[in-house]
């Protein structure tokens, strides 16, 4: 549906009488409408300090343009937006446009939690994003999610300490990096390297050995394979390493972790672009220039490979027609070129339309280096609606028994795989 066609059955639906879609008590007014205009609820998981503030004044250019709509904005914490959604959705109680990480929009789309977006304005220009990006949106060839941001790991360096530790680039490798890690011990005080102990952080290390927590398309179940005990292996290795910081196994490691590298304390640390704002912030970098971005280190193969994540925009299956056609206008909105553009700008993140690297966008801090990481080493997720569930707790708290010693490498895999086995039980 082009999005002239879109505009003409949006007026259709406006004249209709709507009815409000349900609310869990987050969402506003429940997305009623009053004098012809019609209120969609909006949850959005970005970062509520860096990103948010760019999204609100983005909706205030959208209800600008289209009067006859208005967003109700609710920021939700991205850690506890998966369970909060599925349990909204579950009793027609969600928002009419959920912001959902890549991982998430098959699994929903399964349940039919979301409605199909094919034709319609929300993906106007559909050969403009970056046809990986638009299948990691799909669920058995229907398109369930509009891009917005797209995004890899990387390994961030602090040029100025590598470089008082006698190193002028990053390392290439594993090994490579414990020998980095150690110099900078040594020679700066400041640590050398962060473990992040969390499952989607240690993915890079399976890649660098050629494996997946999971073959789909094998139907196999290979998280304990010999090629993920060695790369996971490795991860403990460097736990044990000089010049790797101390294991942070508490609820806050992640805010730890980057507290420590933006205040120079660690010297490097594998991350996202979505903390490029932050890290800019921060005492370390007030010379932008001082950051440096990488592709992670590479494995045993000699090659090195980190997951493509991001976000899709969706709307909500259980919302009304006329609900569902404002929703539908606004995330088209929302993820246009342009849109995308000014969200990249003000945010450091990655579009996923083409058109939308504008020389602006790349000319900002850090964009251009993760557009090329992303280039280089990002290995999109299998269309698999189980794979996101299988980065879950039973995973987390097996890896870091593991990263603490506590448990042996085998052991620890052997045990995350029984217990994939119940997640994704036609696996072998």
């Amino acid at each position: 549906m082009r999005r002239g066609i879109a505009a003409t059955a949006l007026a259709a639906s406006l004249a209709l009488t709507a009815t409000a879609c349900g609310d869990d008590g987050d969402g506003g007014d429940g997305g009623g409408s009053a004098g012809g205009q019609v209120t969609i609820t909006w949850w959005d998981t970005s970062n509520a300090t860096n990103e948010a503030p760019t999204y609100k004044a983005l909706i205030k250019e959208f209800e600008k343009a289209n009067p006859g709509i208005k967003v109700e904005y609710v920021n939700v914490p991205f850690d506890q937006a998966q369970n909060k959604f599925t349990t909204a959705a579950g009793t027609k109680g969600a928002p009419d446009v959920i912001r959902t990480e890549v991982g998430w929009t098959a699994s929903w789309a399964k349940s039919q939690f979301l409605a199909p977006l094919d034709g319609t304005a929300a993906l106007a220009e559909q050969d403009d994003f970056t046809p990986s990006l638009l299948k990691q949106a799909q669920y058995e060839g229907t398109t369930y999610g509009a891009p917005i941001v797209t995004d890899t790991l990387a390994l961030m360096w602090n040029k100025d300490l590598l470089a008082k530790a006698g190193h002028d680039a990053p390392p290439a490798d594993w090994d490579r990096l414990m020998d980095v890690a150690a110099d900078v011990e040594a020679k700066t005080g400041a640590d050398g390297f962060w473990v992040n102990k969390d499952p989607y952080y240690t993915l890079p290390f399976l890649f660098g050995e050629g494996t997946d927590m999971v073959d789909a398309g094998a139907q196999k179940i290979t998280v304990n394979s010999p090629e993920a005990v060695t790369g996971v292996a490795k991860a403990r290795e460097i736990v044990e390493a000089p010049g790797t910081a101390d294991l942070d196994v508490t609820a806050d490691a992640y805010a730890h972790m980057q507290d420590a590298f933006v205040n120079g304390k660690v010297a490097m640390a594998v991350q996202g672009p979505w903390e490029l704002t932050n890290v800019y912030a921060g005492p370390a970098f007030e010379d932008k220039a001082n950051l440096g971005i990488a592709p992670v280190p590479a494995g045993s193969t000699g090659k090195a490979g980190a997951p493509t994540g991001g976000h899709n925009l969706s709307v909500y299956n259980g919302s009304d027609e006329a609900h569902k056609e404002a929703a539908i206008e606004f995330v088209g909105w929302m993820t246009s070129a342009k849109t995308q553009s000014k969200i990249a700008v003000k945010n450091g993140t990655l579009p996923t339309r083409t058109s939308a690297y504008t020389d602006e966008v790349k000319a900002a801090p850090g964009v251009a280096d993760y557009q090329q990481v992303l280039a280089d080493t990002a290995r999109p997720r299998p269309a698999l609606p189980e794979y996101s569930t299988l980065l879950g707790d039973d995973f987390a708290q097996n890896l870091a028994a593991v990263l603490k010693g506590d448990t042996g490498v085998e052991d620890g895999l052997d045990a995350t795989a029984e217990k994939f086995g119940e997640l994704v039980p036609d696996f072998a």
